[in-house]
């Protein structure tokens, strides 16, 4: 009894009982409010309203696709014309025009003028090696098999024989009378060439064969008059140089009044390409033909094609690789060519990035490579769109993307990447 009475006289003591009770519920329901807030800011609660504020997990959901993966390597290059060539010049004399770097000459264009007389660009692999035209010759005299009637226009010397003519049964002059002066009709590949180049500039007239006519002389006269050039009919030995194209002006190697030099002027091809420095010991990618991507320097990408594969590696700076063997670091040169040309824009040369296919896997199945995860048994796995997980085996990354395999993947399977 004393102690109920104690506990009575505790608990409803005036005036402090009501009031300290009343302090203690309020007390109490703040700290429930509080817990059941952390609770829900932790999602540790449960039943029906688990996840009511949480955010949406259905936009996390990709789907298991078939695809070609490709693991691309990018290299360093370099954006120009390729390396200056110096055009082989067999004119003699003082140099008294020179065009501006950069130029682009085709054929019919004057390359320069020497002793004011100028060298005509033409089309052709075989070299200017003798002059062109008629020779007239002495009654009587005999055309031997080594050119004694100066079919090279140098005539004939005394040691009776003409200087620069053909030596082969097809070049040899051929007289073509017997009477008073004989004319001989100069024959061979390179007169050819200089009658095809002579009827792509307009000038026609005569049969384009391998025989030099008084026909090709008379064309000859008319193209020496529009390059206002003295109208012999003959042309000589430093009057035509050939290309295989038209040609870009590099660099001249002399200046204006200083006598030709063989090095007097240099050219390059007219399109741009790429000169790539691939590592020797990873270069199986540098196949002829192989298609590549070029990022220019304005973030631009465009196609490319590798052109040519140079043979000769080259020694790394100081002489030795990263591993002192000396193989490390060499290098061999590789050419992209660019068909689009337009696509490159007004851009001449400069830093580029060639882009290549290494490795690469056909026909897979992929998905993103954040919707892997780490198994606890080990490995890789995905985790589908029920909550599950199923383990697979991963293959090529590139890209974003992975190449996964496994007896429960499938294409358009579902699966979450975890958040």
């Amino acid at each position: 009894m004393t102690r109920i009475d104690d506990e009575s006289e505790a608990v409803s003591e005036p005036p402090r009982g009501g009031r300290g009770r009343r302090t203690a519920l309020i007390a109490l329901a703040v700290v429930v409010v509080a817990a059941v807030a952390v609770v829900g800011a932790l999602g540790l609660g449960g039943g029906e309203d688990e996840g009511a504020d949480a955010p949406p997990r259905t936009g996390s959901l990709v789907e298991v696709v078939r695809a070609t993966l490709a693991e691309r390597t990018e290299v360093d290059g370099q954006l120009g014309y390729g390396t200056e060539i110096p055009l082989p010049v067999k004119a003699t004399g003082t140099v008294t025009g020179l065009p501006e770097a950069g130029t682009t000459v085709k054929r019919g264009d004057t390359l320069l003028r020497v002793d004011d007389r100028p060298v005509v660009l033409l089309y052709g692999s075989l070299p200017m090696y003798r002059d062109l035209g008629l020779t007239a010759t002495a009654p009587g005299a005999a055309t031997t098999s080594g050119g004694d009637t100066a079919a090279s226009g140098e005539g004939k010397t005394d040691g009776g024989t003409g200087g620069g003519a053909a030596a082969s049964p097809s070049a040899q002059p051929t007289p073509t009378d017997t009477g008073a002066a004989a004319v001989t009709e100069l024959k061979g590949m390179d007169v050819l060439q200089f009658e095809t180049n002579l009827a792509a500039l307009g000038y026609t007239g005569f049969t384009v064969d391998e025989t030099f006519t008084a026909r090709t002389a008379d064309a000859v006269e008319r193209w020496q008059k529009s390059l206002g050039m003295p109208e012999t009919g003959r042309v000589g030995i430093g009057d035509v140089i050939y290309s295989a194209d038209k040609v870009r002006i590099g660099r001249p190697g002399v200046r204006l009044g200083e006598t030709v030099a063989e090095n007097a002027l240099t050219y390059t091809g007219t399109a741009r390409k790429v000169v790539v420095d691939a590592s020797a010991a990873d270069a199986s990618w540098a196949v002829r033909g192989a298609a590549v991507r070029v990022r220019l320097p304005d973030g631009r990408t465009v196609r490319g094609e590798v052109a040519s594969v140079g043979r000769q590696a080259s020694a790394p700076e100081g002489g030795s690789g990263e591993d002192g063997s000396g193989q490390g670091g060499a290098t061999v040169p590789v050419t992209v060519t660019i068909e689009d040309q337009k696509s490159v824009g007004r851009l001449e040369s400069g830093p580029v990035t060639v882009e290549y296919v290494g490795r690469e896997a056909k026909d897979v199945l992929t998905v993103p490579v954040a919707a892997l995860v780490a198994l606890a048994e080990g490995g890789h796995g995905l985790e589908t769109a029920d909550g599950g997980f199923i383990a697979v085996r991963t293959g090529l990354f590139a890209d974003g993307k992975v190449e996964v395999s496994g007896s429960a993947v499938r294409a358009g399977l579902k699966v979450r990447i975890p958040e």
